[in-house]
């Protein structure tokens, strides 16, 4: 067995002015991961530390200062059948869950339960177009009464889009997207707030896009144009109706990608925030990230 290959990352935030910080390795011929992570401001003292430990059957999560550890596990019956365990050891509360392969991988049912329970458990079907589920949950005015709730997503291709309907809390949102090589146009709506908003993004070549959202209850819109240079650089401006602010940034590094990806396996990010009523204030940010394989 080779020696365990350790991974340090640590990012700073010069707005906060806190180092985050991630130490990890793989163990036992990778059957399972260690990681530590913890922060520290310029004092250097230690603060959140919490230590993971994932492996293929069972996963720790373990709060140092709370002294308090959330549990998981999961393990497959027989082909088809699965069963999950969730358990939080300071509040003693917990959820076990079988879940089916009905038809196929593609057609799922889950049956899931709090513990200790406090009602009938949560049923769920999961489907190639969403999922749908029932569950028990109080009545605002009178808590002792327990009413039977319906959640569900719905997805179906329309036109060259997706159209999602997603139901949750007696609240149903509405929303379209319709994308192509160039172009991408999604609106989208809450029932019954009736909060319409509409997306607009625009890819003039490869490296330029645009892109603009509009609040129509609201009046609040917001604009960000990005230019990017090869993989690495990445220039963001824009604009927020709402915040009443503009800002630009600079990435050095994949945005949207992790820092061992990166040149030298480094991140960075240089921000420049413009309020519109005290342009003085303005404020000049800046994030970096670094990792080590040793």
């Amino acid at each position: 067995m080779g020696r365990p290959k350790l991974r340090l990352t640590s990012e700073y935030d010069s707005e906060s002015s806190v180092f985050f910080n991630k130490i990890s390795c793989r163990l036992m011929d990778n059957l399972g991961k260690l990681k530590l992570t913890f922060q520290n401001g310029s004092n250097g003292e230690v603060s959140e530390p919490q230590i993971f430990l994932n492996s293929k059957f069972f996963s720790l999560q373990y709060d140092v200062e709370e002294s308090d550890a959330l549990l998981k596990a999961s393990y497959e019956i027989v082909p088809g059948l699965q069963f999950r365990a969730a358990h939080d050891v300071k509040a003693r509360q917990g959820e076990v869950a079988m879940v089916a392969d009905l038809a196929g991988p593609a057609y799922k049912f889950e049956l899931s339960s709090a513990v200790p329970s406090i009602g009938l458990p949560r049923a769920t079907l999961k489907f190639p177009l969403g999922e749908i589920s029932f569950d028990e949950k109080d009545e605002e005015e009178e808590e002792q009464k327990r009413v039977l709730a319906v959640n569900g997503i719905v997805k179906s291709h329309i036109m060259n889009g997706v159209y999602t309907a997603r139901f949750s809390d007696e609240n149903l949102d509405l929303r379209y997207a319709y994308k192509d090589a160039e172009m991408a146009f999604i609106p989208s709506l809450s029932l019954p707030s009736n909060a319409l908003s509409c997306a607009f993004k625009r890819r003039f070549s490869p490296s330029n896009k645009l892109s603009y959202l509009y609040k129509f209850d609201t009046n609040d819109w917001s604009a960000v144009y990005k230019h990017k240079v090869g993989n690495d650089y990445k220039l963001k401006a824009g604009y927020d109706a709402k915040e009443r602010h503009g800002w630009a940034s600079l990435w050095v590094g994949d945005a949207d990608g992790k820092a061992k990806t990166a040149p030298m396996k480094m991140k960075a990010q240089i921000m420049l925030q413009v309020p519109q009523d005290d342009i003085k204030s303005s404020a000049l940010t800046f994030r970096v990230k670094k990792r080590w394989d040793i």
